[in-house]
C-alpha cells in the first residue's frame, strides 16, 4: 500500500460490494425470491454472489429460452416482473425468443445478461454479441451498464419500466468486469413518476357512458389488458349492470366464467360462429385492454362494420392502429372499467340479449367427438371436469391451444397462460414450471402437442428435479397439426414437412427424464387413469393419441372476414 492509498476502515469494508453482490442485493430489495437461468463464463461473478444469498433461489433451466418462459410463468401468475439470467453470446441469443414473446403479450420481465469485459467489446471476443442492438426492438427498454455504481439506478428503473404502464420485458447487459468492480453503498434513487394517462378524463368517461346508454346492440370486447390490471371482477360487474354481452380475445378467456349468460367466448379466427355474428350485428363495440389483433378481427374493414367504437387502453399507440375508434381513452383497464361502472345505470336489454341467444342456438360451437376421451374436445372437456376450479392452465401453440381456448371451462383469466402474440411453440412446459413455482399448492395443467413439446422437451429434466404438481396433457397426432390443417384447407393438400415419419415415444421419453407417464389410448380404464393422474400430487405426462385428420374449426381464411369462417357445415371434418 502506498502513501497515496489510505487504509480501508472496517466501516468502509462493510459498505462496499462488488457489482455482482450489488445486483443480488438490489434484486432482494425488489422482493425477488426466484430467478431462472443457466450460468456461463460472463455471468459467473453474479452466480458466485447468488450462491451466498439467503433469500434468492435459483432455478437451473436446461435452456435459456425456457428460463425466460419460466420467468414469464411466474410473472403471469403474480403480476410482478419475473427474472431470468443468461450469459453472453449464445446464452442471450437463446433468451431472445422469450423476450419477444413477453413484449407482444405485455408481460413484465427483467433479464440480466452477462457480457464480455468492457476492454474486449468490439473485438469479436469469445461469446461476444451486440446484445442491445439485437434486443432493442423486442424489449420495452434495454440498458448497458458501464460501471457498478450505475446498478443502483438501473435495476430499480428496470423493474419500474417492466411493471408500470403497459408491462413488458427489460434487459440489462452487465460486462464481466463490471460485476467484479467494487462499489460504494448508496441510497436507492428517487424515481420520477412515469408518464401515464391524463388525470382528468371525466368528460371522456361521461361521453362513453352516454354512448353505452344510447346503444341498442352493444358488445364488450376485452383483451389481455384486463388480466394485467386484474380488472376481471370489475368487468363482470360492468357487463351485468349494463347488460353487455362479453367477448374475449385469446388472452382474456375467463374474464367471465364459463357458462355465464353474458359470456360469448373467444372471437376471431377460431371463435364460435355465433360470437362473430353477434359482433357483426352490434352497434357499439366497447374495447377494454384489447389491441384489435388480426387473429381477433379477421379482415379489419369487415370487423364490426355497423358499430361505433370506444377504445380504452393504457397504450395510446394502439389507438387507430388497426381499427378507428370514435372515442379513445388512455387509461389502465381497471381504472377505465371502474369509471364506466360508476356512471352506468342498470339496463336489461331484453331484445338484444334475446337476439344473442337466438344466434347461439342457431350457430353453436360444433364439438365433434365430445364423448370420446381420445378426441380433442373429449379430452379437454374431461380434464376441465376433473381439474380443480382454481387450476392453472398453460398451453403451447397449435391446434391443441385452440381446442382448449374453445372448450375449457375457464373460471378466471389470471390462471390462463398462453403465448398469444408471438405464438411460440415450446412455451407451455417451462411456463407451467414457472407458474407452479409461484403457486406450488395449485394444480398446473399444461396442454401441449407433440411438435410443441419437442421444442423444449429438455425441461422435463427441470420438472423432474423440482417435483412440481404439473400435469402435461399431450395431444399427439405425429404432426405439426395446425400447419397440416392449413396445408389441407389452403395449399392443395400438399403435406410438406408437417408430418413426422418417425413419431417420438413420449411415454418412454418422459420416463427417461424421471417423469411418470402413461398412454391414455392403451389404458384399460382411461377415465379412471386420467382422474388418478390429475388428482395425485406431482408431475405426470398423459399421452392422448389424436388423429392427424382432426381439424380445429371454425377457421377464418387469411384475408377473410370473421363471418366467412370455414366450419363443419362447409364439409370439413
Amino acid at each position: 500500500m502506498t502513501a497515496l492509498q489510505p487504509a480501508l476502515t472496517s466501516a468502509d469494508i462493510a459498505t462496499r460490494r462488488s457489482g455482482a453482490e450489488l445486483i443480488v442485493h438490489l434484486l432482494e430489495q425488489q422482493g425477488v425470491e426466484l430467478v431462472a437461468g443457466i450460468p456461463g463464463g460472463a455471468l459467473l461473478p453474479l452466480y458466485e454472489a447468488l450462491g451466498r444469498s439467503t433469500t434468492l433461489r435459483h432455478i437451473l433451466a436446461r435452456h435459456e429460452q425456457a428460463a425466460g418462459f419460466m420467468a414469464q410463468g411466474m410473472a403471469r401468475i403474480t403480476g410482478k416482473a419475473g427474472v431470468c439470467l443468461a450469459t453472453s453470446g449464445p446464452g442471450v441469443t437463446n433468451v431472445v425468443t422469450a423476450l419477444a414473446d413477453a413484449k407482444l403479450d405485455s408481460i413484465p420481465l427483467v433479464c440480466i445478461a452477462g457480457q464480455v469485459p468492457t476492454t474486449l467489446i468490439g473485438t469479436d471476443a469469445f461469446q461476444e454479441v451486440p446484445t442491445l442492438d439485437m434486443v432493442r426492438p423486442i424489449t420495452k427498454a434495454s440498458f448497458f451498464v458501464r460501471s457498478a455504481q450505475e446498478l443502483w439506478h438501473v435495476i430499480p428503473e428496470a423493474f419500474r419500466i417492466a411493471e408500470r404502464g403497459r408491462p413488458g420485458p427489460v434487459l440489462i447487459d452487465v460486462p464481466k468486469d463490471v460485476q467484479l468492480q467494487s462499489t460504494d453503498d448508496a441510497a436507492l434513487p428517487e424515481l420520477a413518476p412515469m408518464a401515464g394517462a391524463q388525470a382528468d378524463q371525466a368528460e371522456l368517461f361521461d361521453l362513453a357512458a352516454h354512448m353505452i346508454h344510447a346503444a341498442q346492440r352493444p358488445v364488450l370486447y376485452v383483451g389481455g389488458g384486463i388480466v394485467k390490471a386484474r380488472a376481471h371482477a370489475v368487468v363482470r360487474q360492468l357487463a351485468e349492470r349494463a347488460g353487455l354481452p362479453v367477448t374475449s380475445t385469446l388472452m382474456a378467456l375467463g374474464a367471465l366464467p364459463a357458462g355465464h349468460a353474458l359470456n360469448l367466448g373467444m372471437l376471431g379466427m377460431h371463435g364460435a360462429r355465433f360470437t362473430n355474428l353477434v359482433i357483426d350485428e352490434c352497434d357499439l363495440l366497447i374495447a377494454i385492454g384489447a389491441r384489435f389483433d388480426d387473429r381477433a378481427t379477421g379482415n379489419p374493414k369487415k370487423f364490426a362494420p355497423h358499430a361505433r367504437v370506444i377504445h380504452i387502453d393504457i397504450d395510446p399507440r394502439e389507438f387507430g392502429k388497426i381499427k378507428a375508434a370514435e372515442l379513445s381513452i388512455c387509461a389502465d383497464a381497471k381504472v377505465g372499467a371502474t369509471a364506466l361502472l360508476d356512471r352506468i345505470e342498470p339496463m336489461r336489454r331484453t331484445l338484444w340479449l334475446s337476439r344473442v341467444e337466438q344466434l347461439k342456438s342457431a350457430h353453436p360451437l360444433q364439438t365433434p367427438g365430445i364423448h370420446d376421451l381420445c378426441s380433442p374436445y373429449g379430452i379437454v372437456q374431461e380434464v376441465g371436469a376433473i381439474a380443480p376450479a382454481d387450476c392453472i392452465v398453460t398451453t403451447d401453440v397449435g391446434q391443441h391451444q385452440m381446442w382448449v381456448a374453445q372448450r375449457f371451462p375457464f373460471a378466471r383469466p389470471d390462471r390462463w397462460l398462453t403465448s398469444g402474440g408471438l405464438g411460440t411453440m415450446g412455451f407451455g412446459l417451462p411456463a407451467a414450471i414457472g407458474a407452479a413455482l409461484a403457486e406450488p399448492e395449485a394444480t398446473t395443467i399444461c396442454f401441449t402437442g407433440d411438435g410443441s413439446l419437442l421444442m423444449n422437451v429438455q425441461e422435463l429434466a427441470t420438472l423432474a428435479e423440482l417435483g412440481l404438481n404439473v400435469k402435461i396433457v399431450l395431444m399427439d397426432n405425429a404432426a405439426l397439426g395446425l400447419v397440416r390443417q392449413q396445408q389441407e384447407l389452403f395449399y392443395q393438400r400438399r403435406f410438406v414437412a408437417s408430418q413426422f415419419a418417425q413419431p417420438s415415444r413420449f411415454v418412454a421419453i418422459a420416463q427417461a427424464f424421471g417423469i411418470p407417464a402413461f398412454d391414455l389410448g392403451n389404458s384399460a380404464e382411461p377415465h379412471a387413469a386420467l382422474a388418478h393422474a390429475l388428482r395425485s400430487r406431482g408431475p405426470v405426462l398423459i399421452r392422448v393419441p389424436i388423429a392427424a385428420t382432426q381439424h380445429v374449426l371454425p377457421m377464418v381464411a387469411p384475408g377473410a372476414a370473421n363471418t366467412e369462417a370455414l366450419d363443419h357445415a362447409s364439409g370439413f371434418e
